[in-house]
């Protein structure tokens, strides 16, 4: 294209894709400026204007508005500078609409009604010190506040949603979820119920610090038996059940009785509380962990068989 050479605005709209409605309208407002007039008064733009409407066509589609777009192509304003704090402001309306997407999302696929709606969209704009309180409010009563066990600060640790600052939105749906149980009265007093059982435990002085987490004994012993199909209430089942119930014995110093057995079905069923297991894939999800291993199906296999053999 010869330098010298200018254009009428209905050969700039051919070269630029542009309508001419859209380039008079940018003519208008300074934003690219005719070079010179025809004889009979059109507007005539030389080989810069090209190239101004290419970067202001580009800003738009951006997102700019005129005002800064103006300021940009007149070097008015550093084109990086203006770039990342526009970036910076996306950021923000893209955090905002992957909230409302996963709100919109969950109160689809759960069939929400208007309250619930509200509760949601309450809960995913929660700023991560809100969110950090409603966490700590939740531990806090199921674990005993200030005055927690060290026994149970790990625990506590691994029960804490962490909420990246850029959440995908499966993220965002599972903190809702999430955060909606740990309101839960009912959630959160389950919870507490198996806290009290083994604080009590660790206050008669039955276990030497930490106990291992017998859902994860049981399941060790037991699931084999479940894998191979074994009844519980058969006799293939009796070895299986008396390494568990060994195990526990040896962790509570206490003879394997049917007292003990009877007190090991209890705190399984405790543990294999679906409540409990959704917290805990929810849990993974907001936090980018691996899906955690069910542990209903060995722990509903071991409570028969510690039914079976305690109804005498």
């Amino acid at each position: 294209m010869d330098g010298d050479t200018l254009h009428s605005i209905g050969e700039l709209a051919r070269r630029t894709g542009l309508t001419v409605k859209t380039i008079r309208f940018y003519s208008d407002r300074g934003i690219v400026a005719p070079t010179d007039r025809s004889p009979a008064g059109y507007r005539l733009y030389d080989t810069d204007a090209v190239a101004r409407l290419d970067l202001v066509r580009t800003l738009r589609e951006l997102g700019l508005d005129l005002p800064t777009i103006r300021k940009v192509v007149d070097r008015e304003l550093p084109l990086p500078e203006v770039a990342a704090a526009h970036a910076e402001a996306l950021a923000v309306q893209i955090r905002v609409l992957r909230l409302r997407c996963a709100v919109l999302t969950a109160v689809a696929e759960r069939g929400s009604t208007p309250e619930e709606t509200e509760l949601m969209h309450r809960l995913a704009q929660l700023s991560e010190e809100e969110r950090r309180r409603l966490t700590g409010d939740f531990l806090d009563a199921v674990f005993g506040g200030p005055d927690t066990a060290p026994v149970f600060a790990g625990v506590m640790r691994s029960m804490t949603p962490e909420l990246p600052d850029d959440p995908e939105p499966e993220q965002v749906q599972a903190w809702v979820e999430l955060a909606e149980m740990s309101l839960d009265p009912e959630f959160r007093a389950a919870l507490r119920r198996t806290t009290e059982y083994q604080a009590a435990e660790q206050a008669r002085g039955e276990t030497a610090g930490p106990r291992p987490d017998i859902a994860a004994a049981v399941r060790d012993r037991a699931g084999p038996a479940l894998s191979a199909g074994i009844d519980p209430a058969s006799p293939q089942a009796d070895p299986v059940v008396a390494a568990f119930t060994a195990h526990y014995a040896h962790l509570l110093a206490r003879p394997d009785d049917l007292d003990l057995r009877r007190r090991l079905a209890a705190r399984l069923e405790s543990v294999n509380d679906p409540r409990r297991e959704r917290y805990l894939q929810l849990l993974a999800v907001v936090n980018g962990w691996p899906a955690p291993e069910s542990l209903a199906p060995v722990l509903d296999w071991s409570v028969q068989a510690l039914r079976v053999r305690t109804q005498r």
